[in-house]
């Protein structure tokens, strides 16, 4: 199951001088993608397309780009989790290329390179697709121009290009991206937009604003919430469908924020929306389901505000992943909740009594301390249980030597439904966005004094 354990933090703990600020969040139930009408002037046989994604479901296609017409030029992540890229002429392709490599982490951003150039000499460089910062070589389907005079016409006639859904409008992206570039009229290396780290040998982006775009070349740093398709390079901006102001992410590919994950073995029984953050509940199991970060030492906070609270809802921790129908919080050995019903901490499926029950739009801040290995809650940001904290195993002696964070139902009245902010702050908008100490993190209430965000930047500290 893909996610991040101590030890195993990703290209945001890399040393870097280039700190990527904001992502975008594409959500599927809701049908956003980005749109722009271009027209002559781009060149017909070299282009580069770069972008940083991070998925949110596996086992659907997602449609990164598209274009509407008879010569379509297209990158998706398939059904079957393979990518594939496409340049589409007129009732054949000229180039297709799809992966033998499956892409299923949810935890982790890849950075892709697209790099065409119809005039190479070299049949097999003609178009080359590059993930974190590694040209991919093995393909289940692999089709090049078998000759240097076939020409697109895709940047160089009037046509709308789709960013986040496809041109029929039925695969829209689950997920997150950031530094979305195009260059026009040239075949970039990856090392154009990202570099090894000397030191740990991970992938890391670096600035782009520098490059050359050329004619019909665009920049999307989403870093203007308010006109999330601003293009940085100073074009047309691409017109936004959907979209919110909250769909502007701090979760990006210098500081990877823990999301819900729904590769938890028991997912099914839950549905996922909203870049992972929104949780909806089963009336077929009681169940749970974890984040992306496992931790293991230091101090954490989260927050989890439950929108529709129709039975026995649940937060806290648990060190195993869901593994079986009726699989509820705070069941198995070791785990944590604190109970919405009546208010009670079900710890080691061991009821009692602890704080108050909560409601409806209730937001519950969990303060997690693996330093004293004991846990406390917030109600609307008043600790309950007169500050007394309930006593954790050490997270060495559990069995995957973490702890997750969760949340759930123990239930089957109703469908009810969390909303879940580890700090990359929330689908809904925030009253207060308060950070933590060190500066990370968006927050309804201040963490309390020493607790950390659950993002790759603080794991890397105090993980």
């Amino acid at each position: 199951m893909p996610l991040i354990l101590p030890g195993n933090v990703g290209s945001a703990t890399a040393a870097t001088g280039f700190n990527v600020a904001n992502s975008c969040r594409f959500n599927r139930a809701d049908s956003t993608d980005m749109t722009l009408s271009m027209s002559s002037g781009g060149s017909q046989t070299k282009f580069t397309k770069s972008f940083w994604v991070k998925r949110c479901k596996i086992g659907e296609q997602h449609y990164i780009y598209d274009n509407s017409g008879t010569t379509q030029i297209f990158f998706h992540f398939r059904d079957s989790d393979k990518i594939g890229f496409g340049i589409f002429n007129s009732g054949a392709y000229s180039t297709e290329l799809i992966s033998t490599q499956l892409f299923r982490d949810l935890s982790a951003w890849y950075h892709i390179v697209i790099a065409v150039d119809y005039t190479n000499g070299t049949q097999a460089l003609r178009a080359r697709i590059y993930v974190n910062g590694t040209e991919i070589t093995a393909f289940d389907t692999e089709t090049r121009p078998n000759n240097t005079s076939t020409t697109f016409d895709t940047f160089n006639s009037d046509k709308t290009h789709y960013i986040g859904s496809n041109a029929s409008s039925n695969h829209y992206l689950h997920g997150y991206l950031a530094e979305v570039v195009h260059i026009d009229n040239a075949q970039l290396a990856p090392t154009s937009f990202g570099e090894f780290d000397s030191d740990s040998g991970i992938w890391k982006p670096i600035d782009v604003s520098g490059l050359t775009f050329g004619t019909k070349g665009y920049y999307l740093d989403f870093e203007a919430s308010g006109n999330l398709g601003n293009d940085a390079n100073g074009g047309t901006d691409w017109t936004e469908n959907n979209f919110a102001a909250t769909d502007q992410s701090t979760d990006t590919c210098t500081n990877n924020f823990a999301i819900m994950n729904p590769l938890d073995n028991f997912y099914a029984a839950h549905s996922f929306a909203e870049g992972n953050t929104k949780v909806s509940t089963s009336t077929s199991t009681t169940s749970f389901s974890t984040a992306t970060i496992g931790l293991s030492t230091g101090k954490w906070y989260f927050e989890g505000t439950v929108r529709t609270i129709m039975g026995e809802e649940g937060i806290g921790v648990s060190p195993v992943i869901s593994t079986a129908d009726d699989d509820y919080p705070g069941k198995a050995t070791d785990s944590v909740s604190y109970k919405g019903n009546n208010g009670n901490v079900r710890k080691s499926n061991s009821n009692a009594a602890y704080g108050n029950a909560y409601v409806n739009n209730n937001v519950i801040g969990v303060a997690l301390n693996l330093d004293d290995n004991e846990i406390k809650f917030y109600l609307n940001g008043t600790v309950q249980n007169s500050d007394t904290a309930v006593a954790l195993t050490a997270a060495a002696s559990t069995p995957n030597g973490v702890y997750f964070p969760m949340v759930g139902d123990g239930s089957t009245d109703s469908v009810g439904v969390w909303e879940v902010n580890f700090g990359a702050g929330s689908f809904t908008a925030l009253s207060s966005a308060v950070a933590d100490g060190n500066g990370f993190g968006a927050f309804e209430y201040a963490p309390p004094s020493g607790f950390l965000a659950i993002c790759t930047k603080n794991l890397a500290e105090s993980g």
